[in-house]
């Protein structure tokens, strides 16, 4: 990684560790140079980890899609843990990471990598369409926006992409339980296989397989 951007990285706001950091970038690199597709991020928060990303994609000539409504998630809200005030719109009273976001991809001279979606996950998985080379889950944290994640765009991944979630604890004493039931899910459709385990971080290589889910997502759609 280059010097720059690990220094971007390392400034940005955001929860990503150094090393869970360096396992997402290696995904990145593998599925932008071995597939040449877009890679899709679910969560961009201030865009600490889609720098990452971005650099992987700069260098085989893709790019990365992120997508995020900015509002922040449940555990980002007034009154609970990871609030940070700095993140809160003076004006409309209500967190809008996105212009920390804007001000993380041009320290970093990234911009030109990067398609930054401002929007619900679900909503803008209905209308996508191109196959992707990797998927990196992580948006909110409940049972209904990380199996709305997957569902949503899981199925677009390309035969050989890497399928990545982040903030799987096995131990329900150590985190949520989303991410892990959705790692577990994902394993159990048998269209993927596990790559590696970096902490907290799932990377998964889509075979040719179906993937499971209710009616109308599988690979494609009704």
């Amino acid at each position: 990684m280059h010097k720059d951007v690990l220094a971007a990285f390392e400034a940005a706001k955001g929860f990503m560790p150094l090393d869970e950091g360096m396992a997402l970038h290696a995904a990145a690199k593998e599925a932008a140079a071995g597939l040449g597709l877009p890679l899709l991020e679910v969560g961009t928060y201030c865009g600490r980890s889609t720098l990452l990303l971005a650099e992987a994609a700069a260098a085989a000539g893709t790019v990365v899609v992120t997508v995020d409504h900015h509002r922040g998630s449940e555990e980002q809200q007034p009154g609970w843990e990871y609030h940070d005030p700095e993140l809160v719109d003076p004006v409309l009273g209500r967190m809008d990471t996105l212009p920390h976001f804007r001000r993380t991809l041009y320290a970093a001279g990234l911009e030109d990598h990067v398609i930054a979606v401002v929007g619900r996950s679900p909503q803008v998985a209905k209308v996508w369409r191109q196959p992707l080379g990797l998927v990196f889950i992580d948006g909110g944290h409940t049972d209904e926006h990380a199996n709305g994640d997957y569902e949503g765009w899981a199925p677009l991944l390309a035969e050989g992409g890497l399928l990545v979630i982040h903030d799987v604890f096995p131990d329900p004493a150590d985190g949520g339980q989303a991410p892990y039931r959705v790692y577990r899910r994902a394993l159990a459709s048998g269209a993927f296989a596990e790559v590696s385990v970096t902490r907290t971080l799932r990377v998964l290589r889509r075979g040719s397989g179906s993937l499971d889910g209710p009616a109308g997502v599988a690979d494609g759609r009704k």
